[in-house]
């Protein structure tokens, strides 16, 4: 009964960082770019009280006898399915249409990783995040530029005073991943790269890597389902439930027998 207590409580904590997780992809399911995650499992160590393929006899062999002690969450897997896609009609709104991520500048001279496209200008010209970090490669649009064009293959564009046809002022280029599910999300709708995720593999929108295209004047939006994630909730729940109730049986069993020896 004192193991089917700790085994009920696992279960229970496991649900309760389930719990967190679906909590998480609900509270971001209007989050630009957001990638949904969800909780992996895995059952924790077993005691033998027979070890399976044992000696029974000379001819036969004993199928075991094991007993589980409970299970713990072992990972959350990042859900890299596209977003659907929201217009917005402004230039340096960017949707990456594929599976590349915009690459921006931070404070200490690190790069992070995002697929949240909304970008606005600084006080330099530079594009930059809602946050103030910088796209990279650095873009900067000038103070008297009109008509900012922002082609499917990254191409930046703009009309200046004196000139008949629009000039280049650079070009964005997108990163990939070998593992875009073991990047580490550092919040800011940012990501950074891991030994999981493999290095960055930069190219233009549209490169032979499949890299993706990009979308002027759309945002992506959350890949979060929020029917599936209530549906994932009501499941946590009653995973919950369940081994809440496993707790109070092993508890009335370990009370009958303490009453037994009395």
């Amino acid at each position: 009964m004192i193991r089917a207590l700790y085994t009920a409580a696992s279960g229970m904590s496991a649900q309760q960082s389930n719990l967190d997780t679906v909590a998480n992809n609900l509270a971001n399911s209007g989050t630009a770019g957001f990638r949904r995650r969800r909780m992996q499992f895995e059952d924790m160590i077993y005691q033998n009280l027979i070890t399976p393929g044992a000696a029974q006899s000379q001819q036969t062999v004993s199928a075991g006898l094991q007993i589980g002690l409970g299970t713990r969450s072992a990972a959350t897997e990042m859900i890299m399915t596209q977003g659907d896609f929201n217009q917005t009609g402004n230039p340096l709104d960017l949707a990456i249409q594929g599976q590349g991520f915009f690459q921006v500048s931070l404070p200490d001279g690190t790069i992070a990783y995002t697929r949240a496209g909304s970008f606005h200008q600084d006080n330099q010209g530079a594009i930059v995040t809602m946050e103030g970090d910088r796209l990279l490669p650095a873009v900067t649009i000038p103070a008297n530029s009109t008509s900012i064009t922002i082609s499917q293959y990254g191409v930046v564009t703009a009309n200046l005073p004196g000139q008949t046809t629009p000039s280049q002022l650079g070009v964005i280029q997108l990163a990939t991943f070998s593992n875009p599910g073991g990047l580490n999300s550092i919040g800011g709708n940012l990501f950074q790269q891991t030994a999981s995720s493999g290095n960055a593999i930069t190219d233009v929108p549209g490169g032979t890597s499949g890299i993706g295209t990009l979308q002027e004047g759309y945002l992506e939006n959350s890949n979060v389902d929020v029917v599936a994630e209530f549906v994932q909730m009501i499941l946590a729940q009653r995973a919950y439930e369940s081994n809440s109730k496993v707790m109070h049986v092993a508890d009335d069993m370990y009370q009958q027998i303490n009453g037994m020896i009395r």
